[in-house]
This record gives C-alpha cells, structure tokens and sequence, in this order.
C-alpha cells in the first residue's frame, strides 16, 4: 500500500549549448573586428613607410586593363564583329576602311646615338656648373679674405653679404644704422660705398661672367614712394660708375636698375636701413651652342 502512494517525479535537464544566453557568435564578431583593424593599421604602416614612386607603382598595377575598342560582343573570333557603324537604315551609305601605312621602325643606332649625344650633353652642362660654381666659391672667399686682411674693410665687413643663387653669385651691399652708403635722399655715394664698391671690382675682374647692378631703398615715412624709383635707380647707376672706374669692362654689365622698395631684404619690416641696398650678381652663363653647319 506505501508503494501505490509513493510519488513518481520527472525533472527535465534543459542544457543550454553555445556559451550561454548570447552564444557564441560575439566571438566570432570580435575576430573579424580585430582583423579588420589589423589589416587597417597595416594599410596605415605601409603608406607612411612607401615612397611616392612605390606608390605610383601600386596604383599602376591595381589600375583598371586598358579597354578593348573592338566593336565584338563577345570579343572572339565569331564574335560578330563589324566593319563599320553602319547598319540597314543608313540610308546607303557605305563606311570606307582605310588602312594606313605602318611607321617606318626606329633605328636602333640612331636612337643609341641619341640618347648617348643627350647624355654626354647632360655631363658636360653638370660638369660646367660645377666649374662655375667653384670659381664662384673661391671669388667669395677672396673677398671675404680681402675685407679680413684690409683695415679700412674690417670694419665694414657686416656690410657686405655674399651667396650663391640660381642666377648666379650675389653680392650685397646693405646700410646699417648709422653706416649709411649714400646721402640721404641722394644718389651720390659716400666714402664707404666707394670702398666696398672697389673691393667687390676686384672680385668681379678675376671672373668672365656679366654682372646685374640693382639699387633698393626702404620704406620711409615723410618721402613720397614715387621718388624711391628714381632715387633706386640712380644710385645702382652710381655704383657703375664707381665698379667701372675700378676695372670693371662696361661690356660686362647687363643691366641697371631700380627697384625702389619691392623687393626688400626684411620683409616684416621695410623701414630697416638694411633694406637699403646695392645688389650685384655675377650671372651664370648659359652653354655656348653648337653652330649648325648645315646653315
């Protein structure tokens, strides 16, 4: 009789697969995340670290093929190609293929010859730019040599400003406070401008090259602007007379002018003294070319 009253009780197990409520799909999401973005700095790594030609590599070889300019749908032999653009409503027209003539084939001598011609030219015009700019290098230590070794130039050592640029080498003569090369308002020259402008004739004798002469005043208040052109101008000339006096043959001189307060040495401030000044440039001169005998 106990056993008929025993309760019989069936617990059901539900077991929970794939890491929870969630599963385990946020795994698989993280993988692909972190991936990505190990694949993102990579990308980031390998432009900062490539040059521009490696780049402009890349591009070309991830740039789309050429596109066929055959008129074939499929692009093969049965393709169906056409001869021309006319069809059944052309109102009789009819196309006319013409087939030109191929290009005679370069010369490989020639183009060998050529490229060697360029090639040699390119060594000679480095070659001849080196030149100048060693004779230019030494005329810049000459006269830094000569303003060392001269008492009356000593002094006047931080008037003078010597570099070499694309035109060729520049000499300036700049105005401090105080030391002053012209009167003021004057195109006449002082005493110091007539020292400095021989020690440059000096310089400028021992090289063949033609020479600019370029006068510059600065901005002062009280004086119209307009008069700065003339008053420019006349002072580069003055400082012709004086290199010629010295040496200097007038063929070589090429050109004299003003530039007023355009171009000055200071450009935060252009009332400084040293934007008044005289500019020479020893210019570069261009390969002489070859005569054509054939004229």
């Amino acid at each position: 009789m106990a056993m008929m009253d025993q309760v019989v009780m069936i617990k059901k197990v539900k077991k929970v697969t794939g890491g929870g409520h969630h599963g385990g799909a946020w795994k698989v999401a993280y993988a692909d995340f972190v991936t990505a973005m190990m694949a993102f700095f990579l990308l980031m790594w390998l432009i900062n670290t490539t040059s521009p030609e490696q780049k402009r590599g890349i591009a070309d070889y991830f740039a789309p093929a050429s596109v066929s300019e055959s008129t074939s749908g499929s692009g093969g032999i049965l393709g169906g190609t056409a001869l021309g653009d006319d069809g059944a409503k052309s109102e009789g027209a009819m196309s006319v293929v013409t087939s030109l003539a191929p290009e005679a084939p370069v010369d490989s001598s020639e183009a060998g010859q050529s490229t060697k011609a360029g090639s040699m030219e390119a060594a000679a015009e480095e070659q001849r730019r080196a030149q100048e700019d060693a004779a230019f290098q030494s005329a810049a230590e000459s006269l830094r040599q000569a303003m060392r070794d001269m008492p009356e130039l000593a002094e006047l050592s931080k008037q003078i400003l010597i570099d070499q640029t694309p035109e060729g080498l520049r000499i300036q003569l700049i105005d401090q406070e105080g030391r002053s090369m012209f009167e003021p308002n004057s195109a006449r020259p002082n005493e110091r401008a007539r020292l400095l402008l021989r020690a440059v004739s000096r310089v400028i004798v021992q090289l063949p090259n033609r020479i600019t002469i370029t006068g510059h005043t600065s901005a002062t208040t009280g004086r119209r602007a307009e008069s700065d052109w003339p008053l420019s101008s006349a002072r580069a000339d003055a400082a012709r007379g004086i290199l010629q006096g010295a040496g200097v043959d007038p063929d070589r001189v090429y050109q004299v002018a003003g530039k007023a307060t355009s171009d000055p040495l200071y450009p935060d401030d252009p009332t400084l003294p040293g934007n008044r000044r005289i500019t020479i440039v020893l210019l570069r001169e261009a390969p002489v070319l070859p005569s054509d005998s054939s004229l």
